[in-house]
Protein backbone atom coordinates (compact mmCIF):
# COMPACT_ATOMS: atom_id res chain seq x y z
CA UNK A 1 0.00 0.00 0.00
CA UNK A 2 1.11 3.49 -1.04
CA UNK A 3 1.52 6.81 0.79
CA UNK A 4 -1.28 8.79 0.92
CA UNK A 5 -0.59 12.37 -0.95
CA UNK A 6 -2.11 15.21 1.05
CA UNK A 7 -5.05 17.01 -0.33
CA UNK A 8 -4.09 19.19 -3.15
CA UNK A 9 -0.95 17.67 -3.48
CA UNK A 10 0.17 14.63 -6.26
CA UNK A 11 3.50 12.38 -6.53
CA UNK A 12 6.32 14.01 -8.44
CA UNK A 13 6.42 11.61 -11.18
CA UNK A 14 2.22 12.63 -11.58
CA UNK A 15 3.00 16.32 -11.61
CA UNK A 16 5.56 16.11 -13.85
CA UNK A 17 3.21 13.95 -16.74
CA UNK A 18 1.02 16.76 -15.69
CA UNK A 19 3.21 19.50 -16.55
CA UNK A 20 4.44 18.14 -19.60
CA UNK A 21 0.87 17.61 -20.75
CA UNK A 22 0.60 21.57 -20.16
CA UNK A 23 3.45 21.84 -22.36
CA UNK A 24 1.62 19.67 -25.03
CA UNK A 25 -1.65 21.75 -25.13
CA UNK A 26 0.23 25.05 -25.48
CA UNK A 27 2.05 23.55 -28.58
CA UNK A 28 -1.20 22.94 -29.81
CA UNK A 29 -2.55 26.09 -29.07
CA UNK A 30 -0.23 27.93 -30.45
CA UNK A 31 -0.32 25.55 -33.80
CA UNK A 32 -4.07 27.00 -34.09
CA UNK A 33 -3.26 29.98 -33.74
CA UNK A 34 -1.08 30.37 -36.68
CA UNK A 35 -3.54 27.79 -38.33
CA UNK A 36 -5.79 30.76 -37.59
CA UNK A 37 -3.20 33.61 -39.05
CA UNK A 38 -2.75 31.39 -42.23
CA UNK A 39 1.11 30.26 -41.81
CA UNK A 40 0.41 26.79 -41.17
CA UNK A 41 -2.90 23.97 -41.66
CA UNK A 42 -4.39 24.07 -38.40
CA UNK A 43 -3.74 20.15 -38.57
CA UNK A 44 -4.80 17.99 -35.43
CA UNK A 45 -4.46 21.19 -33.14
CA UNK A 46 -8.39 20.99 -32.37
CA UNK A 47 -8.78 17.51 -30.98
CA UNK A 48 -10.97 16.47 -28.30
CA UNK A 49 -9.65 17.16 -24.83
CA UNK A 50 -8.85 14.14 -22.71
CA UNK A 51 -9.55 15.10 -19.15
CA UNK A 52 -7.70 12.53 -16.56
CA UNK A 53 -8.00 12.57 -12.48
CA UNK A 54 -5.86 11.17 -9.68
CA UNK A 55 -8.01 9.09 -7.31
CA UNK A 56 -7.19 6.68 -4.09
CA UNK A 57 -9.20 4.79 -1.60
CA UNK A 58 -10.23 7.03 1.06
CA UNK A 59 -8.74 4.69 3.84
CA UNK A 60 -5.77 4.12 1.95
CA UNK A 61 -4.22 3.19 -1.37
CA UNK A 62 -1.46 3.57 -4.32
CA UNK A 63 -2.70 6.33 -6.54
CA UNK A 64 -4.50 5.46 -9.90
CA UNK A 65 -5.92 7.77 -13.07
CA UNK A 66 -9.35 7.72 -14.24
CA UNK A 67 -10.89 9.62 -17.60
CA UNK A 68 -13.29 9.07 -20.04
CA UNK A 69 -16.65 9.60 -17.65
CA UNK A 70 -20.07 11.42 -17.87
CA UNK A 71 -21.95 10.35 -14.95
CA UNK A 72 -21.67 9.26 -11.67
CA UNK A 73 -22.09 5.73 -11.95
CA UNK A 74 -19.20 6.30 -14.97
CA UNK A 75 -16.76 7.36 -12.58
CA UNK A 76 -17.62 4.79 -10.16
CA UNK A 77 -16.92 2.02 -12.31
CA UNK A 78 -13.75 3.32 -13.75
CA UNK A 79 -12.55 3.94 -9.64
CA UNK A 80 -13.25 0.43 -9.10
CA UNK A 81 -11.82 -0.48 -12.44
CA UNK A 82 -8.70 0.71 -11.16
CA UNK A 83 -8.51 -1.16 -7.71
CA UNK A 84 -10.32 -4.00 -8.63
CA UNK A 85 -13.19 -3.56 -6.49
CA UNK A 86 -16.97 -3.91 -7.11
CA UNK A 87 -19.00 -0.20 -8.27
CA UNK A 88 -21.55 -1.20 -5.76
CA UNK A 89 -19.02 -0.82 -2.87
CA UNK A 90 -18.76 2.40 -3.62
CA UNK A 91 -20.44 4.08 -1.07
CA UNK A 92 -19.83 8.36 -2.52
CA UNK A 93 -16.77 10.23 -3.12
CA UNK A 94 -14.69 13.04 -1.36
CA UNK A 95 -12.65 15.70 -3.30
CA UNK A 96 -9.16 16.84 -1.96
CA UNK A 97 -9.67 15.05 1.26
CA UNK A 98 -9.41 11.09 2.41
CA UNK A 99 -11.62 12.18 5.77
CA UNK A 100 -15.55 11.86 5.99
CA UNK A 101 -16.02 15.57 5.09
CA UNK A 102 -19.82 16.29 4.03
CA UNK A 103 -18.63 19.72 2.62
CA UNK A 104 -16.44 18.09 0.36
CA UNK A 105 -18.73 15.58 -1.36
CA UNK A 106 -18.15 14.78 -5.17
CA UNK A 107 -21.47 15.81 -6.46
CA UNK A 108 -22.00 16.33 -10.55
CA UNK A 109 -19.34 18.52 -10.52
CA UNK A 110 -15.69 18.05 -10.44
CA UNK A 111 -12.98 20.58 -10.67
CA UNK A 112 -10.29 20.15 -13.30
CA UNK A 113 -7.74 19.84 -10.94
CA UNK A 114 -9.71 18.12 -7.96
CA UNK A 115 -8.40 14.57 -6.45
CA UNK A 116 -10.99 12.04 -5.93
CA UNK A 117 -11.36 9.83 -3.23
CA UNK A 118 -13.79 7.00 -2.96
CA UNK A 119 -15.43 5.63 0.14
CA UNK A 120 -16.12 1.91 0.36
CA UNK A 121 -18.17 -0.10 2.32
CA UNK A 122 -16.95 -1.01 6.23
CA UNK A 123 -18.92 -2.05 8.96
CA UNK A 124 -22.30 -3.01 8.92
CA UNK A 125 -24.49 -2.52 11.84
CA UNK A 126 -28.01 -2.41 13.42
CA UNK A 127 -30.02 0.47 15.80
CA UNK A 128 -33.04 0.91 17.49
CA UNK A 129 -34.12 4.27 17.84
CA UNK A 130 -37.26 5.66 19.59
CA UNK A 131 -38.43 8.80 18.01
CA UNK A 132 -39.71 11.17 21.06
CA UNK A 133 -39.87 14.00 18.52
CA UNK A 134 -41.78 14.48 15.32
CA UNK A 135 -38.34 15.67 13.74
CA UNK A 136 -35.16 13.07 13.93
CA UNK A 137 -32.83 15.76 13.64
CA UNK A 138 -31.04 14.04 9.98
CA UNK A 139 -30.54 15.06 6.80
CA UNK A 140 -30.05 12.97 3.66
CA UNK A 141 -28.02 13.12 1.04
CA UNK A 142 -27.29 10.52 -1.68
CA UNK A 143 -24.63 9.37 -3.99
CA UNK A 144 -26.72 9.81 -7.24
CA UNK A 145 -26.38 6.12 -7.82
CA UNK A 146 -28.59 4.43 -5.06
CA UNK A 147 -27.46 4.96 -2.18
CA UNK A 148 -28.64 6.88 0.42
CA UNK A 149 -26.64 8.66 3.65
CA UNK A 150 -26.53 10.91 6.86
CA UNK A 151 -25.14 14.45 5.63
CA UNK A 152 -25.83 16.18 8.94
CA UNK A 153 -26.98 15.50 12.82
CA UNK A 154 -28.16 18.37 14.28
CA UNK A 155 -26.64 18.41 18.01
CA UNK A 156 -29.17 17.36 20.57
CA UNK A 157 -32.06 15.70 18.22
CA UNK A 158 -33.48 12.20 19.15
CA UNK A 159 -30.40 10.60 16.59
CA UNK A 160 -28.08 12.42 18.40
CA UNK A 161 -27.98 11.00 21.20
CA UNK A 162 -28.06 7.62 19.51
CA UNK A 163 -23.82 7.51 19.41
CA UNK A 164 -23.79 4.57 17.30
CA UNK A 165 -25.45 6.71 14.21
CA UNK A 166 -22.93 8.69 12.67
CA UNK A 167 -22.11 11.38 9.67
CA UNK A 168 -21.34 9.47 6.51
CA UNK A 169 -23.09 6.21 7.28
CA UNK A 170 -25.46 4.48 4.30
CA UNK A 171 -29.27 4.02 5.04
CA UNK A 172 -29.46 0.46 3.59
CA UNK A 173 -32.88 -0.59 5.24
CA UNK A 174 -35.72 0.91 7.68
CA UNK A 175 -37.80 -1.19 9.56
CA UNK A 176 -36.54 -3.97 7.42
CA UNK A 177 -37.26 -2.32 3.97
CA UNK A 178 -34.24 -2.17 2.05
CA UNK A 179 -34.07 1.23 0.74
CA UNK A 180 -31.26 0.46 -1.35
CA UNK A 181 -32.24 2.68 -4.77
CA UNK A 182 -34.20 5.35 -3.47
CA UNK A 183 -33.11 8.88 -3.86
CA UNK A 184 -32.74 10.88 -0.42
CA UNK A 185 -36.06 12.72 -0.56
CA UNK A 186 -38.11 9.61 -0.10
CA UNK A 187 -36.00 8.46 2.53
CA UNK A 188 -36.03 11.72 4.15
CA UNK A 189 -40.06 11.38 3.76
CA UNK A 190 -40.01 7.84 4.58
CA UNK A 191 -38.25 9.09 8.42
CA UNK A 192 -40.47 11.52 8.55
CA UNK A 193 -43.53 9.73 7.99
CA UNK A 194 -42.74 7.00 11.09
CA UNK A 195 -44.94 7.55 13.90
CA UNK A 196 -43.87 9.31 16.84
CA UNK A 197 -43.34 7.92 20.51
CA UNK A 198 -42.41 4.86 18.69
CA UNK A 199 -39.02 2.34 17.95
CA UNK A 200 -37.56 1.86 14.66
CA UNK A 201 -34.82 0.11 13.10
CA UNK A 202 -31.95 1.02 10.92
CA UNK A 203 -29.80 -0.76 8.93
CA UNK A 204 -26.54 1.07 8.56
CA UNK A 205 -23.27 0.77 6.79
CA UNK A 206 -20.50 2.73 7.48
CA UNK A 207 -17.24 3.76 5.06
CA UNK A 208 -13.85 2.17 6.23
CA UNK A 209 -11.87 3.80 7.89
CA UNK A 210 -8.10 3.83 8.14
CA UNK A 211 -5.91 3.79 11.31
CA UNK A 212 -7.02 7.54 12.41
CA UNK A 213 -10.13 8.58 14.36
CA UNK A 214 -12.23 10.15 12.58
CA UNK A 215 -15.05 12.97 14.22
CA UNK A 216 -18.28 11.49 14.57
CA UNK A 217 -20.20 14.63 13.14
CA UNK A 218 -18.42 17.03 10.83
CA UNK A 219 -20.88 17.92 8.14
CA UNK A 220 -20.55 21.79 8.40
CA UNK A 221 -23.47 24.10 7.09
CA UNK A 222 -23.18 23.55 3.46
CA UNK A 223 -22.10 21.76 0.30
CA UNK A 224 -21.78 24.75 -1.94
CA UNK A 225 -18.13 25.32 -1.27
CA UNK A 226 -17.25 22.61 -2.97
CA UNK A 227 -18.82 24.06 -6.04
CA UNK A 228 -15.61 25.40 -7.50
CA UNK A 229 -16.96 29.05 -8.09
CA UNK A 230 -14.55 31.12 -10.14
CA UNK A 231 -12.97 27.79 -11.53
CA UNK A 232 -13.71 25.66 -14.40
CA UNK A 233 -15.22 22.40 -13.84
CA UNK A 234 -16.58 19.02 -15.19
CA UNK A 235 -20.08 18.72 -15.07
CA UNK A 236 -21.72 14.98 -14.96
CA UNK A 237 -24.90 13.78 -17.08
CA UNK A 238 -27.34 10.85 -16.19
CA UNK A 239 -28.02 11.17 -20.13
CA UNK A 240 -25.48 12.72 -22.74
CA UNK A 241 -21.42 13.32 -22.22
CA UNK A 242 -20.02 15.56 -19.91
CA UNK A 243 -19.29 19.15 -20.51
CA UNK A 244 -16.30 21.28 -18.92
CA UNK A 245 -17.95 24.54 -17.80
CA UNK A 246 -16.86 27.58 -16.20
CA UNK A 247 -17.44 27.99 -12.54
CA UNK A 248 -19.94 29.78 -11.04
CA UNK A 249 -20.52 33.59 -10.08
CA UNK A 250 -20.01 34.41 -6.27
CA UNK A 251 -23.37 35.80 -6.73
CA UNK A 252 -24.72 32.64 -8.40
CA UNK A 253 -22.98 30.20 -5.99
CA UNK A 254 -24.42 32.15 -2.93
CA UNK A 255 -28.46 32.22 -4.36
CA UNK A 256 -27.75 28.16 -4.51
CA UNK A 257 -26.67 28.00 -1.31
CA UNK A 258 -29.12 29.79 0.20
CA UNK A 259 -31.92 27.45 -2.28
CA UNK A 260 -29.72 24.36 -0.33
CA UNK A 261 -30.68 26.16 3.22
CA UNK A 262 -34.25 25.77 2.81
CA UNK A 263 -34.00 22.50 0.98
CA UNK A 264 -32.43 21.26 4.44
CA UNK A 265 -35.07 23.57 6.41
CA UNK A 266 -38.06 22.56 5.05
CA UNK A 267 -36.99 18.89 3.15
CA UNK A 268 -34.11 17.12 5.28
CA UNK A 269 -32.22 16.80 2.18
CA UNK A 270 -29.43 18.81 1.13
CA UNK A 271 -28.85 18.52 -3.15
CA UNK A 272 -26.75 21.08 -4.65
CA UNK A 273 -27.83 20.01 -7.69
CA UNK A 274 -31.18 19.81 -7.38
CA UNK A 275 -30.73 23.76 -6.38
CA UNK A 276 -28.88 24.47 -9.20
CA UNK A 277 -31.70 23.25 -10.94
CA UNK A 278 -34.65 25.53 -9.09
CA UNK A 279 -32.32 28.79 -9.64
CA UNK A 280 -32.22 27.86 -13.69
CA UNK A 281 -35.82 27.48 -13.19
CA UNK A 282 -36.47 30.98 -11.78
CA UNK A 283 -34.11 33.35 -12.69
CA UNK A 284 -36.10 34.39 -16.06
CA UNK A 285 -39.71 34.01 -14.49
CA UNK A 286 -41.42 37.11 -13.40
CA UNK A 287 -43.35 36.29 -10.75
CA UNK A 288 -43.67 33.80 -7.57
CA UNK A 289 -46.70 32.13 -9.86
CA UNK A 290 -44.46 31.49 -13.07
CA UNK A 291 -41.63 30.02 -11.28
CA UNK A 292 -44.32 27.49 -9.31
CA UNK A 293 -45.38 26.50 -12.47
CA UNK A 294 -42.28 25.84 -13.82
CA UNK A 295 -41.15 23.72 -10.47
CA UNK A 296 -44.32 21.64 -11.10
CA UNK A 297 -43.69 20.92 -14.28
CA UNK A 298 -40.09 19.98 -14.00
CA UNK A 299 -40.34 19.20 -10.36
CA UNK A 300 -43.41 18.19 -9.73
CA UNK A 301 -42.88 14.58 -7.81
CA UNK A 302 -41.21 16.47 -4.80
CA UNK A 303 -44.47 18.14 -4.36
CA UNK A 304 -43.17 21.48 -2.87
CA UNK A 305 -44.45 23.37 0.02
CA UNK A 306 -46.39 26.98 -0.90
CA UNK A 307 -43.82 28.51 1.69
CA UNK A 308 -40.87 26.58 0.30
CA UNK A 309 -41.54 28.07 -3.09
CA UNK A 310 -42.19 31.11 -1.67
CA UNK A 311 -38.61 31.55 0.19
CA UNK A 312 -36.99 30.26 -2.86
CA UNK A 313 -38.27 32.76 -5.23
CA UNK A 314 -36.53 35.60 -2.39
CA UNK A 315 -33.35 33.86 -3.12
CA UNK A 316 -33.93 33.94 -6.59
CA UNK A 317 -34.84 37.48 -6.27
CA UNK A 318 -32.20 38.59 -4.07
CA UNK A 319 -29.50 37.01 -6.59
CA UNK A 320 -31.28 38.65 -9.44
CA UNK A 321 -31.05 42.30 -8.16
CA UNK A 322 -26.79 41.37 -6.99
Amino acid sequence: MGPRPRPGKMPLGLRRKKEAKSQEAARLVGAERAGARGSSPPGPAVATRVLVFHTQLAHGSATGRVEDFSSIQELYDKIAGVFEISPSEILYCTLNTPKIDMERLLGAQIGLEDFIFAHVKGIKKEVEVYKSEDSLGLTITDNGAGYAFIKRIKDGSTIDSVKTVCVGDHIESINGENIVGWRHYDVAKKLKDLKKEECFTLKLIEPKKAFEIEPRSNAGKSSAGKMGAGRGTLRLRSKGPATVEEGLSETKAKAIEKIDDLLELYMGIRDIELATTMFEAGKDKGNPDEFAVALDETLGDFAFPDEFVFDVWGAIGDAKRG
